[in-house]
């Protein structure tokens, strides 16, 4: 017998139904079949090409510099909206790594707990009942989960191969768009791997314009670029005036789990975060404010890293190709999205077949031990990332070497 909680729970979390419902998040299944591999193959290495965050360490010298701060009696209160020397630290790193000046770090900047913690507060700022966010697919769905926690919707722009992986906007109806707050795009993207154009960004502060939209540019993996600068949403014109780009520790310096970035961009869409977020939280750690304003300094730390990951990239775009997987180096991120097959073979010599991305993945997992994540929302894909544990480049070499040898013979058909 159901306790009567059973029937209290919100409508946006499935109301009386919350719980009972029998399908597997993908990611679940992905954990699932990995044990199921390792249990039918004892003391097999399984390499995680799916792990979407850094295989490393923050460095030594950010990990002294929060040591050092979390020492400071005056660091052990309530951060509630902020650090000035976080802020300061943010404008600099925009000018000096983006080019993006004259930003004012009272108005234009505010921390968050992560980028993903600003996308589930910034709907609020925005969204009513029966209002459009345009989102992105496939993507990172947290805005657009808590938009509809709002009672809005969500329309999805499908990013294709045929469009550079950017998003059509002339194919929004126009009763989507009169009823659309906000647009909220990610690039380099989560997971295609695709770069924005400074003609892209421009064309998304006309369409902002024009249609009255907030633009939010999750912009995790900004500094994490191959060849060149970073290309900030910000430096297109007039972008400040429609929209704020969010900026995270986790990718580009190691700091995934001290959960901290910056919201910069219009003063008005800022203090609007801000607050909001004062009804949020408490704000983060200061001495991890201090410590990752010591990193924003140091910005030879994310060409570091970079350079790590743009070496794995050379790496495994050449095997992928090489086994029969059309791989393109992106020029920014960890992943690579690559065309799921529609059949290969096994280990037994048969031909499997996959009806569409996830059956693939699962195969990797089941008959060659390599997790990848699938996504079928626009076209049959795999992600591979490069941040799969390598301590070092000779490690690299080895597990780059087992991935050749895997994928040897299975003979993949499209």
């Amino acid at each position: 017998m159901d306790s009567f909680i059973q029937n209290l729970f919100a409508q946006r979390i499935g109301g009386k139904q919350y719980g009972k419902g029998t399908d597997i998040y993908k990611f679940e299944k992905i954990k699932r079949a990995k044990r199921a591999a390792l249990a039918a193959n004892p003391g097999a290495e399984l390499i995680d090409l799916g792990v979407g965050e850094p295989d490393a360490m923050a460095f030594p010298q950010c990990v002294d510099a929060l040591a050092k701060a979390a020492a400071k009696w005056e660091n052990r209160t309530y951060a509630d909206n902020g650090a000035a020397p976080f802020r300061e630290a943010a404008a600099r790193w925009m000018q000096n790594v983006c080019g993006v000046g004259g930003l004012d770090p009272a108005t234009h900047i505010l921390h968050s707990i992560g980028n993903k913690a600003a996308l589930s507060i910034l709907p609020t700022c925005f969204i009513n009942p029966g209002e459009v966010a345009l989102m992105t697919t496939p993507g990172y769905p947290v805005f657009g989960t808590h938009a509809q926690y709002l009672g809005g919707e969500v329309f999805n722009l499908p990013l294709l191969a045929s469009n550079d992986f950017l998003p059509d906007f002339a194919a929004i109806p126009a009763d989507v768009l009169r009823r659309a707050k906000t647009l909220v795009i990610n690039y380099p993207n989560n997971p295609t791997g695709a770069s924005a154009t400074p003609r892209f960004f421009a064309a998304v502060v006309e369409l902002a314009r024009r249609n009255n939209l907030v633009v939010i540019h999750d912009a995790a993996y900004a500094a994490l670029v191959f060849n060149g600068k970073p290309l900030s949403f910000l430096s297109a014109p007039g972008a400040i005036d429609v929209g704020v780009e969010l900026h995270s520790m986790s990718k580009a310096f190691n700091m995934t789990g001290w959960r901290l970035g910056f919201v910069a961009g219009n003063p008005l869409i800022v203090k609007a975060y801000a607050d909001v977020k004062d009804n949020t939280d408490s704000g983060q750690f200061l001495a991890i404010q201090e410590a990752c304003a010591y990193a924003l300094d140091h910005p030879q730390i994310t060409e570091q890293i970079a350079a790590k990951y743009s070496r794995r990239m050379d790496g495994l775009v050449a095997i992928l190709n090489k086994r029969g997987l059309s791989a393109a180096k992106p020029n920014g991120s960890f992943f690579l999205y690559v065309k799921s097959p529609r059949s290969a073979v096994g280990k037994d010599g048969q031909r499997a077949t996959f009806g569409n991305a996830e059956a693939f993945s699962q195969w990797l997992i089941t008959e060659k031990l390599i997790s990848t994540v699938p996504w079928d929302e626009a076209g049959a894909y795999v992600r591979f990332s490069v941040t799969f544990a390598a301590p070092d480049e000779a490690q690299e070499r080895r597990v780059l070497t087992q991935i050749d040898g895997r994928l040897a013979g299975c003979e993949f058909e499209f």
